[in-house]
């Protein structure tokens, strides 16, 4: 917003007058930012002007841009967080930690929040733009890149074919028998498929 000079509001630290949580302000013009954007465009610094506050506010809040990018697909939980918990260990059971920890969140969180998730991608593409570039940022450089032997987003895209639509089928669609197995079961059902998306021989590429 303009002074009554024409030269543009003094941002503040902290929470903005009237109660408006900087947080959330931040979120927002995140989100619109990123959206028009994408990652590599989108700015800090124009995002802190944007929702008027100071750019110390994203360390702040989102210990930095990919915090803040993160925060701004409104996910249930903090795959930071999580990837710190399954990605260590054996890569030949990476899957099964995986597996096992995503149905441990979804079954915690419920499937309301996938299920938003899902029809927001579907519906939206500012929204599915976003989480390619989280796929791509996030699970390809994290958690497959450091283990796949080759052509490490064609995996990732495979990964997310099985896990996506495990959630689908078992928690949107509650496709029974899946929808009530148990987590040993699943694991040990969807987890070899999954393994060798992550680290197993793939059919050769075509020339180009």
């Amino acid at each position: 917003m303009a002074a009554p000079d024409g030269k543009p509001a003094p941002r503040r630290r902290g929470r903005r007058p009237g109660g408006v949580d900087t947080r959330a302000q931040l979120l927002a013009a995140a989100r619109a930012e990123f959206a028009a954007r994408g990652y590599d465009g989108a700015t800090v610094r124009v995002i802190a002007d944007r929702a008027g506050v100071d750019p110390a506010m994203v360390n702040h809040w989102f210990g930095g841009k990919e915090g803040l990018f993160t925060a701004s697909l409104d996910l249930p939980v903090n795959p930071a967080v999580e990837l710190a918990e399954v990605v260590p260990g054996d890569p030949e059971h990476l899957a099964e930690r995986i597996l096992a920890r995503f149905l441990q969140v979804w079954d915690d969180t419920g499937a309301a929040s996938i299920s938003a998730l899902l029809q927001s991608v579907a519906s939206h593409e500012d929204a599915a733009r976003m989480l390619r570039e989280f796929i791509s940022r996030v699970l390809v450089a994290k958690v497959v890149a450091p283990v796949a032997p080759d052509r490490p987003e064609l995996r990732a895209t495979l990964c997310g074919t099985q896990v996506l639509g495990l959630a689908v089928v078992r928690y949107v669609l509650k496709v029974e028998p899946l929808a009530s197995a148990d987590h040993a079961t699943v694991v040990g059902a969807v987890a070899p498929n999954l393994q060798r998306y992550l680290t197993g021989p793939l059919p050769a590429a075509e020339p180009a």
